[in-house]
């Protein structure tokens, strides 16, 4: 297990490294000049030097690529070119809300998607399984942001049950839940279909097994079979499904975060981007980076602790 857990983070820190170059040189191919947008078009030409010499500008891209990822490695993110302030500091106050999003989305497509197909793989070919390949067909083929602004009509302007934008007041958790549910919905809509297909085949899969048929002819309940011998085997590609889904996740909150005005890391790095914002930028990729690296090393431990074939494997 030892061997497998270090040849996993080796992995995870060579991603991480290769993300950040390749981000480190797109934008850099952006045109403008980051100096001029910062100050302003009025800026002197002493302020754009002064500028440039503080965010190491004046220097090749390798000399600017090489400082920047030492400063990462002791946990400096750099300055917000506008504001001065950290860029941890700021991330570290919107990264919250982006966390929660994807947790609740993920929590109920995962509620609902995996009963579903459960109950789709104990009855094949039914009624029951012909209506979650339609619903799991369905909410796949629905974009994110498309839902999104069908939750906004309907829920808000229609019937006025949900508020339309924001978080929610600061500490009213009550208040928060209530603007969370919107967003939830719309990024986790197609989950509910990948899931359950996940599910269903892998159910399938597991139920032809010996070891299955021979917990039926001892009697055992069909309750038990199902979610006590054949559910936790099925479930470990679904596991890894959801980890290596973190990054669609954060890539759907960008477009809910924009359309209900909730704060996020999504929000984030788009404001920045428009701005030319490259600390913000480079930090917040960066940390999203290494949070959907770490959500799918954990999904990658959690399967191989279940299953050891897994880690002798690699």
């Amino acid at each position: 297990m030892l061997t497998y857990l270090i040849k996993r983070l080796g992995l995870s820190v060579a991603v991480v490294v290769t993300v950040l170059l390749v981000l480190f040189l797109l934008l850099r191919l952006i045109p403008g000049n980051p100096a001029t947008i910062a100050l302003g078009p009025r800026a002197s030409p002493e302020a754009i030097q002064r500028y440039s010499e503080k965010m190491n500008l004046d220097k090749p891209v390798w000399m600017q690529f090489a400082t920047y990822a030492g400063q990462v490695v002791t946990g400096d993110l750099g300055n917000d070119v506008f504001s001065d302030r950290k860029v941890s500091t700021i991330i570290g106050e919107q990264i919250g809300f982006s966390l929660a999003l994807m947790a609740a989305a993920m929590g109920w497509a995962v509620a609902l998607g995996v009963p579903l197909g459960c109950l789709a793989a104990v009855r094949p070919n039914s009624w029951l399984d012909r209506i979650s390949a339609v619903l799991s067909v369905g909410t796949i083929a629905i974009p994110s942001f498309l839902m999104s602004i069908w939750a906004l009509l309907i829920f808000s302007v229609n019937l006025r049950w949900l508020p339309a934008m924001g978080a929610g007041d600061p500490g009213n958790i009550p208040d928060q839940a209530v603007h969370l549910i919107m967003p939830a919905l719309a990024v986790g809509l197609s989950w509910v279909g990948y899931l359950a297909r996940m599910v269903r085949a892998s159910m399938l899969e597991v139920m032809g097994e010996p070891y299955i048929r021979s917990a039926h002819a001892f009697g055992l309940k069909p309750a038990r079979v199902i979610f006590g011998y054949a559910l936790p085997v099925a479930i470990l590609p679904t596991i890894t499904l959801i980890g290596m889904g973190f990054g669609g996740l954060i890539s759907a909150a960008v477009f809910a975060e924009i359309i209900f005005a909730r704060p996020g890391i999504g929000k984030l790095i788009y404001d920045s981007v428009l701005a030319r914002n490259f600390p913000i930028v480079q930090g917040a990729v960066v940390v999203a980076t290494a949070l959907y690296i770490g959500v799918v090393l954990m999904s990658d431990i959690l399967v191989s602790w279940i299953d050891p074939r897994v880690r002798n494997s690699l």
